[in-house]
């Protein structure tokens, strides 16, 4: 069954809205330490820039087959030309939206290591928008958005609070869940989207929503179920890190999915994305939330065991998906 719904994925149209961002890794070897300050010199390697926020989630639709269209703001800048080349020679449709004076979001992370050691992050630069682009701009998105959420088969929210969500947007996106599924993945800002299909907070963003700390099994079930009603959602998807995923349906049930694979995660950067993208998906290809989450399950699982912003292809999503069915 799970089988046949990843295989359908090729079938699948999928729009995601949202906040680009571009995560830069920039590569070292540890040369000496300075003598201006105790610091590391890194001898420089590479520098590699990928798809992050809503350009992940996109990247990830793609390599898991479907097809897909991203509509979104860029700057004029180094790292808004190098999202918009890397997400066209991956298959994406790009509508987006380039805005004079605005910072592409970048996240620059430096990794040392020694010659012969796996490089670590030692410290992370961010670039971000002062300011969210005009009226004249966010007019354009929301154009660029309604000509499109009539030809696909779901909609996915990727908000990162720079500014591609506006009002506007959110009005537009509430019409249309009337005709195909949205969900959403907002960092702060989710109660603005009450009444979309399906939400996929993590675990800190669910003690932010409700405002208070939640540790036991039992306080998680409570507090999913609550996060759930009080949002108005057909499903709300938690992800746990290394406690895996808990799926709350309005027939009040709790579903707990085991992390799949090693619980010493490589890198988990960009795996909500990912969590997301095979979940669209899943719910695009006509399956239920429950068999949704399981394929979303098995994607989180296998993309934090690879370093960096990274992609789950088809084949390694069905690849786990067998060895699960063997080892029952």
């Amino acid at each position: 069954m799970l089988e046949q719904i990843i295989t359908d994925f090729a079938k699948c149209r999928l729009l995601v809205i949202g906040d680009l961002i571009a995560d830069e890794f920039v590569y070292g070897r540890i040369a000496r330490i300075s003598r201006e300050a105790p610091v590391m010199i890194l001898e420089y390697e590479k520098t590699q820039l990928l798809p992050g926020g809503a350009a992940n989630a996109a990247a990830n639709i793609a390599a898991l087959g479907g097809k897909v269209t991203i509509c979104g703001f860029l700057g004029k800048d180094r790292s808004g030309r190098a999202l918009n080349l890397s997400l066209k020679q991956l298959g994406v449709v790009c509508k987006l939206v380039t805005v004079p004076g605005y910072v592409t979001p970048t996240k620059t992370r430096i990794l040392a290591g020694s010659a012969h050691s796996t490089r670590q992050q030692v410290i992370r630069i961010d670039r971000e928008p002062k300011a969210t682009p005009g009226f004249e701009f966010l007019d354009r998105l929301r154009s660029e958005v309604a000509a499109t959420v009539n030809t696909v088969d779901a909609v996915v929210v990727s908000d990162y609070n720079y500014g591609a969500i506006g009002d506007d947007v959110v009005t537009l996106l509430r019409d249309v869940d009337r005709r195909v599924p949205v969900l959403v993945d907002s960092r702060h800002r989710l109660k603005l989207f009450a009444g979309v299909t399906a939400a996929t907070p993590n675990h800190a963003e669910l003690e932010e929503l409700l405002k208070r700390e939640v540790f036991s099994e039992e306080e998680v079930v409570c507090a999913g179920k609550q996060l759930r009603e009080e949002l108005g959602l057909k499903a709300l998807l938690l992800t746990r890190g290394s406690e895996g995923m808990s799926l709350f349906l309005p027939d009040g049930s709790a579903t707990k999915f085991d992390a799949v694979g090693s619980l010493d995660p490589v890198d988990v950067t960009g795996a909500g994305d990912t969590v997301m993208a095979a979940f669209a998906l899943a719910i695009a290809a006509g399956a239920t939330f429950k068999d949704a989450a399981n394929i979303a399950n098995h994607a989180g699982g296998i993309v934090v065991m690879k370093r960096a912003t990274a992609t789950v292809t088809q084949a390694e999503l069905l690849e786990s998906v067998r060895r699960e069915c063997r080892w029952r």
